[in-house]
């Protein structure tokens, strides 16, 4: 009964929270593409398998604490149905492209995130209290890069209203935006950051960790843009 309980609890604030994310995506990006559900899950892998190797493996929880996090908040915050739904639309409207697009992009960075996540979750403490990597990061570098994303896509947003740009133009600014930064950032880290190690699985830690980064400043930085020209700028 505890784990009903506390499956529950951790379901209803997941579900919450997948409404306000996903939406938040589709705000700014528009709903051309299923960008919203593909984030909820691409983020809930991450979670997931980081969640899963620190509390059953590290820290041993509870199982009525696992049930919450794991199967409640995780289970609710991803949603494969979503995903299905969103895609079968796709294919009835004729969009092929875009159908296959969000059924590759869906497998393969989920299944990535969750594998990078493990790996995280399993050097989370390795010697020390340092996140792994993030002793070998420049963190002032990083914080002044993603600022400068944030700052970007907050001025973006208000041109794109500014000058009345449709949601096409918004979503090819922002994917490219996303994708320079994350290239970028993830080869100045792996070139010049201080004894970063080259495996390929930091490597590719890092490129998913920045992307996921890159998503969240950039939806913040645009979504605080909108409100600004809606409320303070808009004639």
């Amino acid at each position: 009964m505890q784990q009903l309980i506390a499956i529950a609890l951790g379901g209803s604030v997941g579900a919450v929270m997948r409404f306000l994310a996903a939406n938040g995506i589709y705000a700014v990006l528009g709903r051309s593409f299923p960008h919203g559900t593909l984030f909820v899950n691409v983020f809930g892998s991450l979670l997931m398998g980081f969640l899963t190797e620190l509390m059953v493996q590290r820290f041993a929880l509870a199982v009525e604490y696992r049930a919450a996090i794991l199967v409640g908040f995780l289970g609710a915050f991803t949603t494969f149905s979503t995903f299905a739904l969103e895609t079968l639309y796709l294919f009835e409207e004729g969009s092929l492209l875009k159908a296959f697009l969000n059924i590759f992009l869906s497998i393969v960075l989920c299944l990535t995130a969750c594998w990078v996540g493990l790996i995280w979750g399993r050097t989370v403490f390795s010697g020390n209290s340092t996140p792994y990597l993030a002793q070998y990061l420049p963190k002032l570098e990083l914080m002044l890069s993603f600022f400068s994303v944030f700052s970007l896509a907050l001025v973006a947003e208000m041109l794109i209203n500014r000058f009345n740009l449709n949601h096409e133009i918004r979503t090819i600014f922002f994917v490219l935006l996303l994708g320079i930064l994350t290239i970028a950032t993830t080869l100045w880290l792996s070139l010049k950051g201080p004894a970063i190690p080259l495996e390929f699985h930091h490597l590719l830690s890092l490129f998913v960790i920045n992307t996921l980064i890159g998503v969240v400043m950039i939806w913040s930085g645009s979504s605080i843009g909108h409100w600004i020209w809606q409320h303070k700028l808009s004639p």
